[in-house]
């Protein structure tokens, strides 16, 4: 079972998130444990502060490192593998979600206000960022990676489901159709009506390189 630590100072963020849908059955069916843990229970501060003015000035505030090194001491294992959330890190991809969904202990590190002390980053395995913008902080982010993550886990859903995934082949996820065959004169193509897996086949496989082509030409040229 995978063990998902998350550090934040705003936990009520993950109540939604952790008791709705597929997180939460994989949840009931032990497939991941999620612990969310307010690291401002770990502060040394009179005052419980967990932040500071920047030393040379500057705008906001900065998370000190003391709260965030005794949480993560407090949890750390020879499995935990540390992930710091911030827009100069790494940029996710489908390929380290699969990477992570390996992993037995994952531990976020969430920022907020200003940013943090540098010496925190001496704490991660990893800087990841979600995309390139900015965010109040990590915890979008880590809801983002986590679910990524969980839904590849065995028997958390169908493996063919995310097998043919958008980004799995470095090729967008090709059209689906349901129910009816003809809606307001848009049709199902015949292809997917005719019970021929070979056609089928071919035909998803040319519209996902059709469709990637014109939205995210960028991909084709990416290694697998």
């Amino acid at each position: 079972m995978l063990k998902i630590d998350i550090l934040t100072l705003f936990p009520k963020m993950f109540d939604g998130f952790i008791s709705e849908s597929i997180i939460k059955r994989a949840i009931d069916n032990k497939k991941v444990e999620i612990n969310i843990i307010n690291f401002r229970d770990y502060t040394d501060d009179p005052h419980n502060k967990v932040d500071d003015s920047p030393y040379g000035g500057g705008a906001g505030m900065v998370l000190t490192p003391q709260p965030i090194f005794d949480a993560v001491d407090s949890i750390k294992t020879k499995d935990s593998f540390i992930i710091l959330l911030t827009p100069d890190g790494e940029q996710y991809k489908q390929r380290m979600a699969y990477d992570l969904s390996n992993k037995k202990h994952i531990i976020f590190i969430c920022g907020h206000y200003e940013g943090f002390d540098e010496r925190i980053r001496t704490l991660a395995n990893m800087e990841i960022s979600i995309g390139d913008y900015v965010l109040t902080g990590g915890e979008l982010p880590s809801m983002v990676i986590s679910d990524s993550i969980i839904r590849l886990l065995d028997g958390v859903i169908n493996t063919e489901s995310h097998i043919n995934d958008s980004f799995s082949n470095n090729l967008l996820d090709y059209p689906i159709y349901t129910k009816p065959r003809d809606f307001r004169g848009m049709k199902v193509p015949e292809v997917l009506l005719n019970g021929n897996h070979k056609e089928i086949e071919k035909y998803r496989h040319e519209e996902q390189l059709k469709r990637t082509k014109n939205r995210r030409p960028d991909l084709l040229n990416e290694e697998v």
